[in-house]
């Protein structure tokens, strides 16, 4: 049986650096334990503050095997920085993120996912309806970018820019949903907001009863609303300590 080579990078990267891996690893095993994974594809992204390098996820790795360690660093070109790694990363999830991170520089962290209920909704002429509260936040900042086939195409990396302009949700047509953050902990609630609201949607549809649906001047004002209930910070900086603790629980060897 193939074993995931072992790596510990703790202590021979900057503090900054460890932190991202920290959290970029604990969102894989948050992607497990909601049930998000699929496989060993889709992808989580970050940015290390105060460089031009990403973090990505080694290509071959079940999601539950990902660790701080062997997450792999690589430039905004797809080059692995570290020479002797001996992981590589799959050129599909290379071309989304790195598309979005060259775009959206001062973000962090880009989610990617292929969630029955996100694919399903995204197929779906009139994509996200304002249904639930989960929509709402969802709505106030929303995307769509059109199937082109597997992301290998280099030519659809300024369309995919375009499309997601400043968003930090974006439904992908026919394929999954992408969320942006400022932090880790923003790309994964804005995440769990949007599957959530693709879940009622589909739920309520079920029901083949006429849906009331959410004027718009409630989405238009639901950041502002978000800003008093979060005390000034965001959904993620709230909840992402309560995650961390959450994954430190059930998955102690994340943090290798």
């Amino acid at each position: 049986m193939f074993k995931v080579p072992k790596v510990n990078l703790k202590n021979k990267v900057s503090p900054e650096e460890w932190q991202t891996r920290i959290d970029l690893a604990a969102s894989y095993r948050l992607m497990v334990m909601h049930g998000w994974d699929d496989l060993i594809h889709t992808h989580i992204s970050a940015r290390i503050p105060g460089t031009e390098h990403l973090l990505i996820n080694a290509f071959g790795l079940a999601f539950e095997e990902v660790t701080a360690s062997n997450l792999v660093k690589i430039d905004i070109n797809g080059n692995i920085i570290d020479k002797d790694s001996p992981f590589e990363i799959n050129p599909a999830g290379f071309t989304i993120h790195s598309a979005v991170h060259e775009a959206r520089h001062d973000d962090i962290c880009a989610m990617h996912v292929h969630t029955n209920e996100t694919i399903a909704v995204s197929c779906l002429d009139e994509g996200l309806l304002p249904l639930s509260q989960y929509s709402m936040f969802a709505l106030a900042s929303m995307s769509y970018h059109d199937y082109e086939g597997l992301a290998v195409n280099h030519e659809e990396i300024l369309r995919l820019q375009h499309d997601l302009g400043d968003a930090n949700f974006m439904l992908l047509r026919n394929h999954g949903a992408l969320t942006m953050g400022k932090t880790i902990g923003d790309a994964f609630m804005h995440m769990y907001d949007l599957i959530r609201s693709c879940q009622v949607q589909l739920q309520v549809m079920a029901t083949n009863m006429k849906p009331i649906y959410a004027p718009q001047s409630i989405i238009d004002g639901i950041k502002a609303q978000a800003t008093i209930v979060h005390s000034g910070e965001t959904g993620g900086q709230k909840a992402w300590p309560a995650m961390l603790r959450r994954v430190y629980r059930q998955y102690p060897d994340f943090a290798d």
